[in-house]
């Protein structure tokens, strides 16, 4: 008789089934399966140049198409035992009321199968007065207020603000882009820890990626990490979506593209998992699927131990998305 082979893959998607299922942190299900021929030709194309080509598509887009991208996705995930999802959607003076049409009819078909978390997004910013009213109607619908530091070059400050007022102000939580170009310019993280503390919102707050936070010496690293714990921060890596991050000449630590969860996990910083974009312009590749992003963030971190891979993969999910 052959001696029996020990499979910790087949352990670790065990005890996730075990858990309830996977919990998807952040994805994009609106956008995705939209890379076709054509735009697989500009899959090389610089992020700022993307965002452009991405405006296109929100404004060419019908509610049924969107509704059509939602379906596959959602169909994607409960294939995989997704038990929830956390979805950023378009909301935004090009997309308008769109997606949020599309959300409400996947939400009411999907019930039974997938908890969704809606989550506003806003790509062109907050700050003039039609971004700001279409951003209102986005924090209105969703069940978690979104925001993107990017968004609003040069104004991060008052970007957060009204980001924090909002969530406190609907008693949300919110999620937060920060830390994506794997540079060392960046502060995206210890600024919205900073304004989680000021406005009390302790334990309501997460950071999506942080890959910068790699770049930073050893010292600011730790001195981040306590300040993250004091705000409660929480942050949901997307190990896959930062394989393609370019390559740089600026001198900086050794270190991999991914969000720091061998050190975030020790420090006792809740950290989740997502998919982030699917099938799209900026990950034509990305077939949604968890293990695949779960296996990228282990190998990238030295991170094997199963417990802590299944918690990410599960109850640290339901955390980062508010599911009781």
């Amino acid at each position: 008789m052959a001696k029996q082979i020990f499979d910790p893959k087949q352990v670790i998607l065990q005890k996730i089934n075990k858990n309830g299922g996977w919990v998807n942190c952040h994805a994009h299900i609106d956008r995705a399966f939209t890379i076709d021929k054509k735009l697989y030709q500009l899959a090389n194309a610089l992020r700022h140049e993307k965002w452009i080509l991405n405006s296109n598509l929100r404004k060419s887009s019908t509610v049924a198409q969107v509704y059509d991208r939602m379906a596959k996705a959602l169909e994607t995930m409960i294939a995989q035992k997704v038990h929830a999802v956390g979805t950023f959607i378009d909301v935004d003076p090009h997309m308008k009321d769109k997606a949020i049409k599309a959300a409400q009819r996947v939400r009411e078909k999907y019930k039974s199968q997938i908890k969704i978390k809606f989550i506003n997004h806003a790509s062109y910013g907050i700050l003039t007065k039609e971004t700001r009213d279409w951003f209102e109607v986005g924090a209105e619908f969703a069940d978690i207020i979104g925001g993107m530091v990017k968004a609003n070059l040069g104004k991060e400050n008052e970007y957060l603000d009204i980001i924090m007022q909002t969530a406190r102000a609907k008693n949300k939580m919110a999620h937060v882009h920060v830390d994506e170009v794997n540079s060392p310019d960046e502060v995206e993280t210890e600024m919205l820890a900073k304004k989680t503390i000021e406005y009390g919102l302790q334990g309501k707050v997460v950071g999506i990626h942080g890959i910068s936070i790699n770049t930073h010496p050893k010292k600011y690293r730790q001195t981040l990490y306590k300040l993250m714990r004091k705000a409660n921060l929480m942050m949901i890596a997307c190990p896959i979506s930062w394989l393609n991050s370019r390559r740089s000449e600026i001198l900086t630590p050794t270190h991999n593209p991914t969000t720091p969860v061998d050190e975030l996990v020790p420090a006792g910083i809740t950290v989740g998992i997502g998919t982030d974009n699917v099938a799209d312009l900026f990950m034509p590749y990305n077939d949604g699927n968890l293990w695949n992003d779960l296996r990228v963030m282990m190998e990238m971190n030295r991170l094997y131990d199963i417990d802590t891979l299944v918690k990410i993969s599960t109850i640290n999910g339901k955390k980062i998305l508010g599911i009781d």
